[in-house]
């Protein structure tokens, strides 16, 4: 009894300090990305609220838990109010299953450094990847509008259509480990990251894991030229801050899944295995941050060609090279 009462209260534990460390990299990566494009752009950036403007993520939520939350006439009610939170939530719980780092050992017993090692850790991740886009797809259809039903429209589609090679190119990764727990994974590359034998999966998955998130060059369902804001148009207040948080904390998500699936984990010299995991992690979002500010958006037809035509065939040819060499 004593055993099961610790391992409930340490769950808890574990739940809370995940939550949290999200939560406040979420709101400071948006002042990172907010830094970063305005030295790409020449300009200062937030400056204001605090010293180099690190108090601007405060500000924002403050600014958006005080703005009036409107609902358009005619919309869907039920269905408008709960698609930003849908979008959110698949996307804080993906990182139940990210471990953070080796097995602590605590009072004798073994403490994992991972909310659910589930042996279908990586099944896990794209189900929630997946529900992600009813968000999308039904906060657009709600709001009785038609540019956001258009950014709905075009949002599910995209993302369906880049589940495919994101889910193909990880086929190799599990066929090497011969697991789909992202914890034996991570052990598998106890020699060598999976990214020096895997860089043609490894090239597919960053691609399609940021068409995944909507990011420029792949922010079609949120095109500002020709949609306004796309899906989230009609949102306002915390409702259109759960999008925009839904959004970091996948890209700190998808980060994560890189930095344990390709980059060792947590494993590295000299610092501590979490400093090692968090560098990774951060590394991988400045990437996606950087393409923000180097590359145009591209064209409806152009995304979907690069999915279907070229990243589809190229994950199934590594697939059979993979299964080749491992046969041989």
């Amino acid at each position: 009894m004593l055993a099961w009462t610790a391992g409930i209260l340490i769950l808890i534990v574990k739940l809370g300090v995940v939550l949290v460390l999200v939560l406040l990299l979420a709101a400071y990566l948006v002042w990172v990305e907010r830094k970063f494009l305005a030295r790409l752009q020449i300009r200062y950036g937030p400056n204001r609220a605090g010293k180099f403007g690190l108090l601007q993520p405060i500000a924002d939520i403050i600014k958006m838990l005080t703005k009036e939350d409107t609902i358009p006439d005619g919309a869907e009610r039920l269905i408008f109010l709960l698609a930003p939170a849908v979008v959110a939530m698949t996307a804080l719980l993906m990182f139940a299953v990210i471990p953070l780092g080796p097995d602590l050992t605590l009072w004798g017993m073994k403490v994992p450094l991972v909310i659910a090692d589930l042996n279908i850790g990586l099944l896990f991740v794209f189900a929630l990847s997946s529900l992600g886009v009813y968000g999308v797809a039904l906060g657009g259809w709600a709001s009785n509008s038609k540019y956001s039903l258009l950014g709905g429209i075009r949002g599910a589609a995209q993302m369906i259509s880049y589940e495919l090679p994101l889910g193909l190119s990880l086929v190799p990764i599990v066929m090497l480990a011969r697991s789909f727990s992202i914890v034996d994974i991570v052990q598998a590359q106890e020699r060598y990251p999976f990214v020096l034998v895997q860089p043609v999966a490894f090239v597919i998955f960053v691609i399609s894991a940021m068409a995944e998130s909507k990011r420029i060059p792949f922010d079609l369902p949120e095109a500002e030229n020709e949609l306004g804001a796309g899906f989230h148009t009609e949102y306002s207040g915390m409702r259109f801050g759960l999008f925009f948080l839904g959004e970091y904390v996948n890209m700190l998500v998808l980060g994560g899944i890189v930095a344990v699936l390709f980059l060792g984990g947590w494993r590295g010299p000299l610092l501590p295995p979490f400093v090692w995991l968090l560098i990774k992690i951060m590394l991988v979002a400045l990437f996606m941050i950087w393409t923000r500010g180097t590359l145009p958006r591209l064209r409806y037809d152009q995304l979907m060609a690069l999915g279907w035509k070229v990243l589809i065939p190229l994950a199934l040819i590594n697939i059979m090279v993979t299964g080749a060499v491992v046969l041989w």
